[in-house]
């Protein structure tokens, strides 16, 4: 497993590494047009912001990502979609916690505002990229093995998954939790353990995420290991409660598709 503490920045995007083929990126606060407190690359549309200021921010991503953009509702289980169209009006995406995307004509988002953001690549039988996936992995969800299902929907579809790129998120050192909610998880998934700065009972879902990825056999792994409770380049629900969310985004490049042409 590899892992990576630098973020290059491009305006208001963070990119990472799935390799030749996929472009991959983390958003900020940075770069958009919402108004405070969502200031100002708000992607959320259920948080209370400006639905024009969202509208505005989500067509920026597309530009930017050069494909239109598949969001969906997420709703913190385990639950993985394939291929669904991109552009669905609010209110109207599918609901689920992660997106497999075979299409480079589109790119596939999480949202995200302490929740990891994990990116994953996989290739065909000849080592061309032919699907992403983006998978929203919250508390609830890293306990549901959200990350094995993405992992094992793109295999499914005929792709070896063997890198990933994780994104911002809170640190072990900052969710602070119940001793006894921490019990629980723990039973269910030893290498959450953590404890904040001041010695409470916390959570590490990044360890856990790299835990289940290393059990899925994904060896390859860009791991922004920022938080962000304690960076104010991005949302934080924790830090700020009403807040906005940023995203992790993920699409295939069309000389992979050209590359692949044939299927997996």
């Amino acid at each position: 497993m590899t892992t990576s503490t630098c973020l290059t920045s491009s305006s208001e995007v963070l990119t990472a590494d799935l390799g030749p083929g996929v472009w991959a990126a983390f958003t900020t606060r940075a770069g958009g047009r919402s108004s405070a407190p969502y200031d100002t690359f708000n992607l959320g549309a259920a948080v209370g912001d400006d639905p024009v200021a969202v509208e505005a921010n989500r067509q920026l991503l597309s530009d930017r990502a050069g494909a239109p953009v598949v969001f969906l509702t997420q709703v913190h289980a385990c639950d993985v979609v394939l291929d669904p169209r991109p552009g669905q009006p609010v209110g109207e995406e599918s609901v689920a916690d992660a997106v497999v995307l075979t299409d480079p004509c589109a790119a596939a988002a999480v949202l995200v505002a302490d929740c990891l953001p994990v990116l994953l690549a996989g290739v065909n039988d000849r080592g061309v990229p032919g699907a992403v996936a983006a998978v929203h992995a919250g508390r609830r969800g890293v306990l549901a093995g959200i990350v094995g299902q993405a992992v094992a929907r793109m295999r499914g579809a005929g792709f070896e998954v063997r890198r990933a790129a994780v994104g911002p998120a809170i640190c072990g050192r900052c969710y602070e939790v119940p001793e006894q909610m921490q019990r629980e998880c723990l039973d269910l998934l030893p290498s959450l353990a953590a404890r904040t700065w001041q010695g409470s009972p916390a959570l590490d879902l990044r360890a856990g995420v790299q835990t289940q990825l290393r059990a899925a056999g994904v060896t390859e792994v860009d791991d922004h290991a920022v938080c962000t409770r304690e960076d104010p380049r991005f949302y934080s629900y924790r830090r700020d409660g009403q807040t906005g969310r940023f995203a992790g985004v993920v699409r295939l490049e069309r000389h992979a598709e050209a590359l692949g042409a044939g299927g997996p």
